[in-house]
């Protein structure tokens, strides 16, 4: 709109500044026309009333003093010439008496014999002004040519110049009060207009594919903006459409990952059950005398695979399954100290900046994370000459502050991002579940866990729980 208002206002700016330029140049060409007739008619009427000279009718012998009678009563200036271009006649009262040709050019000569009308017009700029000059035949009563009249006329447009200087002064003010109408009605239509895009760049980034997303209602708004948010609205969904169908495929794809991992594990013991069976099979012999004691190592031997697979269930069911919401106040200080007093190794030692820090949380559980976090320090430290494990605990403002602190070989850089991930495991055994059960543990009472680590120096577990 502002636009649209600045272009008009040049567009008829320059229109009007040319208009009034035509329109002085139009009244200048006629007036000069006009004045050029009218003192045609009365050099004419000064020769018709030298009667005594009607049959040699000549211009030249007009006298000085009707020349400039002519020439004060139109105020133009006046030369005569003959019909082959020599002056003999010229008013003297006007300044520009110093640009008097005594002989006319031959291209106006010619120019004049040539020209239907038998008028020329001329511009001469002498001393900074502007001079229309022109140049016609004068006729006797037989329509004959007798000579010809020369006027200089100065174009004065100060007038013209006044009045186009007064209109651009008020067309200003009009093209200025409507510059800032158009700035208040472009305010608020753009206001209106941004609104209704506002709200969708808002919901857009509030879109998230683990939420549901809320559609978008425009009451008022323009047929594009509409299409827009119908849209969106489409999109939405699709999108919650595909999210339902993406978890549907993520739960069937970690049931089935689950399913292999707890096959594959089932079967490591039921292999050598198998075997120990058929062997038994083969070779006993009721009437062996060492009978009894054959039956004794069989059984033995079964129930060793049979408790190996009761752990392995018992450590699916627990990563499996959430911890319940049984939160109560405990010291977080006594927890973990009892749960490390459980290992027996003299290079496990445990600190606290506090003997009482309160945190909502459930004992069993935080048992587990300790006795889980302890045993992998532990565990990192095969072939270790000073094995040293540290376990500190700190209170910030929201946090209580766990760590557990190993100078063992250290978590390599290509496993970093895995550590946590269920079946991920760097131990010759186990099923690596014991971390990502901790973090579930943790993230179910809001706290977090990290961790950092150096090639050969140690790693340092770090646990935050809420205060109470």
């Amino acid at each position: 709109m502002l636009f649209i208002v600045i272009i008009a206002s040049a567009l008829i700016i320059s229109v009007a500044i040319y208009q009034y330029k035509e329109q002085a140049k139009d009244y200048h060409e006629s007036r000069l026309e006009r004045k050029e007739n009218a003192i045609k008619r009365d050099i004419t009427y000064q020769l018709e009333s030298m009667t005594f000279l009607l049959e040699s009718r000549n211009p030249s012998l007009l006298t000085q003093k009707k020349i400039n009678e002519i020439s004060k009563v139109h105020k133009l200036k006046i030369r005569l010439y003959n019909l082959e271009g020599k002056l003999f006649k010229t008013s003297l009262t006007d300044s520009t008496n110093s640009i008097d040709k005594k002989l006319l050019d031959k291209e106006i000569v010619t120019g004049l014999i040539k020209n239907k009308n038998h008028r020329i017009v001329t511009n001469r700029v002498f001393e900074g002004d502007i001079y229309k000059t022109s140049y016609s035949y004068i006729y006797n009563e037989k329509v004959e040519p007798i000579g010809i009249l020369n006027i200089p006329y100065l174009e004065k447009s100060n007038f013209y110049q006044d009045e186009l200087n007064e209109f651009l002064k008020r067309i200003s003010v009009v093209f200025l009060f409507m510059f800032f109408i158009a700035i208040i009605l472009a305010y608020f239509l753009s206001r209106y207009i941004t609104h209704s895009i506002k709200t969708v760049i808002d919901k857009m980034n509030e879109t998230q594919l683990d939420k549901r997303n809320e559609k978008i209602v425009i009451k008022r708004g323009s047929e594009e903006i509409h299409n827009l948010v119908k849209a969106y609205n489409g999109m939405i969904d699709q999108l919650e459409e595909n999210a339902v169908k993406l978890a549907k495929s993520e739960r069937e794809q970690a049931w089935r990952e689950m399913a292999k991992q707890v096959a594959h594990e089932i079967k490591n013991p039921l292999t050598p059950m198998r075997l120990t069976v058929q062997s038994f099979q083969r070779r006993f012999d009721p009437k062996d005398p060492d009978a009894n004691e054959k039956i004794a190592d069989f059984s033995k031997t079964i129930i060793q695979q049979i408790d190996t697979m009761t752990t392995i269930a018992s450590a699916f069911s627990d990563f499996a399954k959430m911890p319940t919401a049984k939160k109560g106040e405990l010291n977080v200080v006594d927890v973990v100290k009892h749960a490390v007093e459980i290992f027996s190794e003299p290079y496990i030692s445990f600190f606290s900046e506090k003997e009482s820090i309160l945190i909502n949380s459930d004992k069993t559980q935080l048992v587990r994370i300790i006795t889980n976090l302890v045993t992998n320090a532990n565990q990192a430290l095969a072939d270790i000459s000073n094995p040293k494990i540290e376990v500190c605990i700190k209170e910030t403002n929201t946090f209580a502050e766990i760590s557990v602190a190993d100078n063992g070989k250290g978590i390599d850089d290509v496993v970093k991002d895995k550590i946590f991930e269920p079946k991920f495991t760097t131990k010759s055994s186990g099923m690596g579940l014991g971390l990502p059960m901790v973090k579930n543990i943790i993230e179910a009472y809001g706290g977090t866990i990290d961790f950092i680590t150096s090639t050969n120096k140690g790693t340092v577990f770090t646990v935050k729980l809420p205060k109470k």
